[in-house]
């Protein structure tokens, strides 16, 4: 990275070197965390408009694990992998409390029940055989 005129005076005096904003490509430092995390990023060859992106943002070896955990889980295929697994849990769900719902007495035996009815129901049921085992 280039100094200016100005920076270059500025040099010798370690505290300023890295902490003003401007320094940071105009970024917000809270943005940005701890400053000492971000090592300097050489210019990239381009049309010369604008800074770059990754002169922002600190090297991928240098995120922490929840930022690594977080942009792994905005990937497409990590969101539609999740939305299968969710989707298969939910159907095992469904599927056992149809199961409860057959061994539950009810009238009419095909009245739709629902889930916290079915819990209900399968606590009252037990503390009745309960009853009965007991006499």
């Amino acid at each position: 990275m280039m100094l200016s005129p100005d920076q270059a005076a500025d040099s010798d005096h370690p505290s300023s070197a890295h902490s003003d904003p401007e320094s940071l490509g105009g970024a917000d430092p809270k943005v940005l965390g701890n400053v000492s995390d971000v090592e300097p990023v050489e210019e990239a060859e381009g049309d010369g408009k604008g800074g770059s992106r990754a002169a922002l943002y600190p090297h991928p070896q240098q995120l922490s694990r929840e930022e690594k955990r977080r942009r792994r889980r905005a990937t497409a295929k990590y969101r539609s992998a999740h939305a299968t697994r969710e989707r298969i849990r939910v159907e095992a769900f469904n599927l056992a409390f149809a199961e409860l719902r057959k061994l539950l007495p009810t009238l009419p035996p095909d009245k739709k029940l629902s889930k916290i009815e079915i819990l209900r129901l399968a606590i009252c049921y037990i503390s009745y055989l309960n009853h009965v085992l007991d006499v």
